[in-house]
């Protein structure tokens, strides 16, 4: 059986993409110009919306909306802090980044939230994280990441030793495996759909087929005429090297999936994986993966991880190879899928700041605000982010603003040649010690270590 390949993404492929909307029909006017159609866009549109009805609000986005990481991601909805809560204790203080990880649990509650109230059906069920290791090396990681983690309010995770891993899902080779509450597995694509019938329904137009070449204060500039507008909001994620003067803002940093055909139930009843946890791993180059509400597995990771120039992906396609690791990685994990046949693979592109931290931010001097950086964890990062766009935009004092990412800037990433270098580096470095790791060291590969420092994170 063939496998698709691109179309943007399974999720799209299984919901049909939308019919286009039109496009920016000249110049004009508005109160607020967010340029992106994806979760942070439609979040920050949502939320201004229901605090000032009367803004006059325009979305703009150079495909269709849903088109780019929002579409295409894991769906994984979790409450991780990218680019970790301790570097914002280091920053901040350890009140701030307490602060910081109770928003991020709320903020998956909220979007459940939202959903519901809305009538968003998007396959919704929080079942919680799990993440496996299978070495010893990833015993040892997983032991210290739970340590830490325990070590903080409002975490609540639990570790589980080897049969109760498996009680939960039946992972082969699972040495121990950690598990907390705050995270929903959703349908992306039937989300991101939603949401943005929802905009349009509160009155906020949303112009498809409109690509923004430029950004400057008080103007978004397109080929097909400019918007004006007091406040401008960049949501363009890991597209953003796309405009000008924006090329080493944020790297965008490929990640594929596949999904598999509907999986027979007495595979299922081999491998369990009833309560909805989404499931990842401790390896360097990790995967992650769900069940999907109709039985697939949707499993992920990284293929190429980045193309030069910043280029990305066309329209979701991967490569052949990176189809072929996954589906080792899927028969590895779970050997009873041997004979469930692969039934898509997409790829798209996430944005990474050079310090791995997502940031969100308003200069009320220029009127430009900006969100992304999310590194994968947006699904739920996205409506903090508008949330707090909507106070800024606005504003207005509040807790959502006094969190420690609003207003974090970070250096640029370097230019070509450098850059490319320096990513084929650290995930040769990762892949290298996830192999010597399965050798059975107990300890983490010090290749790895040297990843880490070359990378930032």
């Amino acid at each position: 059986m063939s496998v698709t390949n691109g179309r943007v993404s399974f999720w799209w492929d299984q919901v049909g993409q939308p019919a286009p909307r039109p496009g920016l029909p000249g110049s004009m006017d508005a109160d607020v110009c967010i340029v992106g159609g994806g979760f942070t866009g439609l979040w920050t549109a949502y939320y201004l919306k229901k605090a000032a009805p009367d803004a006059r609000i325009v979305v703009l986005e150079q495909r269709f909306a849903g088109f780019g990481a929002s579409g295409r991601n894991g769906g994984w909805c979790t409450n991780s802090i990218t680019g970790s809560r301790e570097r914002y204790a280091d920053s901040h203080g350890r009140d701030a980044a307490t602060r910081f990880q109770l928003a991020m649990n709320d903020t998956v509650d909220e979007v459940i939230r939202v959903a519901a109230a809305e009538g968003i059906q998007a396959g919704i069920v929080k079942g919680g994280e799990l993440t496996v290791a299978r070495t010893p090396a990833q015993l040892g990681r997983l032991r210290a990441r739970y340590d830490s983690e325990s070590a903080w309010p409002a975490t609540d995770i639990e570790f589980l030793a080897g049969d109760a891993a498996v009680e939960r899902v039946s992972v082969s080779g699972v040495l121990g495996a950690s598990w907390h509450p705050h995270c929903a597995r959703v349908h992306p694509a039937r989300l991101v759909r939603g949401l943005a019938g929802l905009v349009e329904r509160l009155g906020v137009p949303l112009y498809e087929g409109t690509r923004v070449e430029e950004i400057v204060a008080g103007e978004a500039r397109t080929l097909a005429g400019v918007v004006r507008a007091p406040a401008i909001v960049r949501a363009t994620e890991g597209f953003t090297a796309d405009l000008r003067g924006e090329h080493r803002t944020w790297l965008p940093m490929n990640s594929s999936m596949i999904a598999t055909e509907p999986i027979p139930a007495a595979v299922w009843e081999e491998i369990g994986w009833g309560g909805g946890e989404v499931l990842g791993d401790e390896a360097h180059v990790y995967m992650y993966a769900q069940r999907t509400s109709d039985d697939r597995i949707a499993l992920g990771g990284r293929g190429v991880p980045y193309r030069y120039g910043s280029r990305v992906d066309q329209d979701g396609v991967t490569q052949s190879r990176t189809v072929a690791n996954l589906t080792a990685v899927l028969r590895d994990f779970f050997p009873a899928t041997a004979d469930v046949p692969i039934a898509h693979a997409w790829a798209g592109v996430l944005g990474v700041p050079r310090d791995w931290t997502a940031t969100v931010g308003f200069d009320r001097a220029t009127g430009l605000g900006w969100a992304g950086g999310y590194v994968g964890t947006g699904v739920a990062t996205t409506n903090l982010a508008g949330r707090t766009l909507a106070d800024l935009v606005l504003g207005r004092d509040t807790e959502l603003t006094g969190l420690p990412w609003v207003g974090r800037r970070v250096r640029r990433w370097e230019p070509e040649p450098l850059r490319w270098l320096a990513v084929q580096a650290i995930y040769a470095a990762y892949r290298t010690a996830d192999r010597r790791e399965q050798d059975g060291r107990t300890s983490t590969a010090p290749v790895a270590r040297l990843a880490d420092l070359i990378s930032g994170r």
